[in-house]
């Protein structure tokens, strides 16, 4: 059997939890599977891998125009593949063509859901609109389609409720405990002004509505005096979130020592290093379906503060692996906390609580680190996803 994979972001342009899925899953995949890889961006010179540009003549267009031009420009290269597998709204274009073309099913796989973004509008304008059709349209074509947790596959029926319940499948996101790991590099702490001998919180992600980073800044001026806060932030989605996050950055810095901001991208073992010696790590987010980077954080031994949102309390068990804030969310799509104050204090103080007894948030590291291992494997997930290639394949939808 050829599966024919497309996805925006692939090795090695990846900026976001999508791309790590991927690039794991074709790894794991490649174990059984013939795969083929078609990615947005540049060249690559991996086997059986192909990169696909925008078209010329869109150079100056909407990038949601953009990228179905690029969905357009692969869609001649899934000729042959038995069944497609499309990531994103970004190459979910490019998935119901090829199934429509030439009539093989089109696996979708969730990890967010336009709908629940509404602020993207913020950053593609009228292209928003493009990117909900273009999801909408995909989701109800596929043959089946992808929840990474039990929280996201709820989300899907409530956001499509045409979709027939029987296609909606949960297949969680992985880990490679690996790859992440504890790692010890005192030189690269000390580098980057962090001590690993006082408590610390470390953040890791993107600078976007949905990561909830202006929600833990606030919270982080709740926290005791001795405590670090160490932000692994960049690639903002706008220029406006990232002028709120400077501020209150700046704020911070002034009223208290060890606020550290990383904004370029590290590599990994560097980020290793930091989840290792953090205290605990927080997943302040209004929207998750998963939350691929509270696993790696597990996997480094590290305690986990996690929002009760999306697939993030299916992942840390609360007074387990770390601890699960309570959250009452604005149904409008936007996960608004109801009393964004509310919000701020049960933050803080979750947060207090944890820094507050390192003996538990290590013991709270040592069974995230177990949990990872043994519950999130990728060559579970790359067995559960080719058993669902042979069912969909099989049925001839």
């Amino acid at each position: 059997m050829r599966v024919d994979i497309v996805t925006k972001e692939y090795p090695p342009e990846i900026y976001g939890g999508a791309g790590v899925h991927v690039t794991e899953l074709v790894k794991a995949l490649r174990e059984t599977v013939d795969v083929h890889v078609h990615a947005f961006g540049a060249e690559r010179d991996e086997p059986d891998t192909d990169s696909y540009g925008v078209p010329a003549e869109l150079a100056g267009a909407n990038a949601a125009i953009k990228t179905l031009g690029t969905d357009l420009e692969i869609v001649g290269g899934v000729q042959g593949a038995d069944v497609v597998h499309s990531h994103t709204w970004y190459a979910n274009f490019a998935g119901h063509l090829a199934s429509l073309l030439y009539g093989i099913p089109h696996i979708v796989t969730a990890h967010s859901l336009e709908p629940l973004r509404p602020w993207k509008a913020e950053q593609l304008g009228g292209g928003y609109a493009v990117s909900s059709y273009i999801e909408k349209t995909a989701y109800e074509g596929a043959a089946a389609v992808v929840a990474v947790s039990e929280g996201m596959r709820q989300d899907i029926l409530r956001s499509y409720p045409a979709l027939d319940p029987e296609r909606v499948k949960v297949i969680y996101n992985g880990i490679d405990v690996e790859s992440w790991r504890p790692v010890d590099d005192p030189e690269f702490l000390a580098s980057i002004g962090m001590d690993p001998s006082r408590p610390s919180v470390a953040f890791v992600g993107r600078i976007t509505r949905q990561k909830g980073l202006p929600y833990f800044l606030r919270a982080a001026e709740l926290l005791p005096p001795d405590v670090q806060l160490v932000l692994c932030a960049g690639a903002p989605d706008t220029p406006e979130i990232m002028a709120e996050v400077q501020e209150l950055v700046r704020a911070l810095q002034e009223a208290r020592e060890g606020v550290i901001w990383i904004e370029e991208f590290l590599p990994r073992e560097k980020l290793c290093a930091i989840l290792t010696a953090a205290t605990t790590f927080v997943c302040p987010s209004v929207y998750e379906p998963l939350g691929i980077v509270n696993l790696e954080a597990m996997a480094c031994g590290a305690a986990v503060v996690g929002t009760k949102t999306g697939g993030i309390p299916e992942v840390v068990l609360d007074g387990v692996t770390g601890r699960i804030v309570p959250i009452e969310q604005v149904q409008d799509g936007t996960g608004t906390p109801v009393d964004p104050d509310r919000f701020v204090a049960d933050l803080a103080a979750v947060l207090t609580e944890v820094v507050s007894d390192p003996e538990k948030a290590r013991a709270y590291g040592k069974a995230g680190r177990e949990r990872a291992a043994n519950d999130f494997s990728w060559k579970a997930i790359a067995d559960a996803t080719t058993a669902l290639y042979a069912e969909v394949a099989g049925s001839g939808r």
